[in-house]
């Protein structure tokens, strides 16, 4: 190699490696980057919230680490599995001795009230436990229920299901019942009747929820209806 190409070769290196360290120093440290991004309260509080302290503090962190965060932690999903089965149990202990002659279908109805999933939301806003959930889902934090949870169901503020209750008053008043799954398309859930839209109702989150609310708003369109046929039924 000739001098000159030499030293041109050492120049352009040396260019490159100024480049790089000039690049380099304008990038803000990493410290620096994380200091200025909002902190995530401590899971401390929710201990304070519940009023319980976690032996095993690992759990609490799984329990409120959504599988979009990327972190070391594990996600809620294996802790669902079981706190599903759980919170089923707690329930049905607690209807079972608080209401002893309460019949079998009753009492599931009743645990199924109380261990619905948009009535847990509810709870966990209530609680302001939401605030405390590792995520990097932007949707969840919009989708969040913001009202607050009443007390706990009893057999004397249950409710029908939104999906019975529209049946039942379809098969009194003879009438084919349809719902038209469009959830995985547009979050909606659509009703017929005899072939006829009624009513519908979207929740992108979860299609059950979607249907409920469907259901419902199909049931009080039909009460609507016969009220009025009823209504010029007498006007005849």
């Amino acid at each position: 190699m000739e001098p000159n190409e030499e030293h041109n070769q050492d120049q352009l290196i040396l260019s490159i490696q100024t480049q790089l360290r000039d690049l380099h120093n304008k990038q803000p440290p990493e410290e620096t980057q994380k200091s200025t991004a909002e902190p995530l309260p401590s899971l401390d509080e929710v201990e304070e919230i519940i009023g319980y302290n976690f032996r095993d503090r690992s759990l609490l962190a799984q329990a409120f680490t959504h599988g979009s965060c990327r972190c070391s932690t594990s996600s809620y999903e294996r802790l669902e599995y079981v706190g599903d089965s759980v919170l089923n149990l707690l329930i049905s202990r607690e209807d079972y001795f608080a209401y002893p002659d309460l019949q079998p279908g009753k009492l599931t109805r009743l645990r199924a009230a109380n261990v619905d999933t948009e009535k847990l939301a509810r709870v966990a806003v209530k609680h302001n436990l939401h605030k405390y959930l590792r995520h990097e889902k932007p949707l969840l934090d919009g989708q969040v229920v913001k009202s607050l949870l009443e007390p706990i169901i009893t057999p004397t503020t249950i409710q029908m299901h939104p999906v019975t209750k529209v049946t039942e008053l379809c098969q009194k008043h003879g009438l084919k019942l349809q719902f038209v799954d469009l959830w995985k398309e547009t979050g909606e859930i659509e009703v017929f009747v005899d072939d006829e839209f009624v009513e519908r109702a979207t929740y992108t989150s979860k299609r059950l929820i979607a249907q409920n609310r469907a259901a419902n708003n199909a049931y009080n369109e039909i009460i609507r209806k016969l009220s009025a046929e009823g209504n010029n039924c007498d006007n005849g």
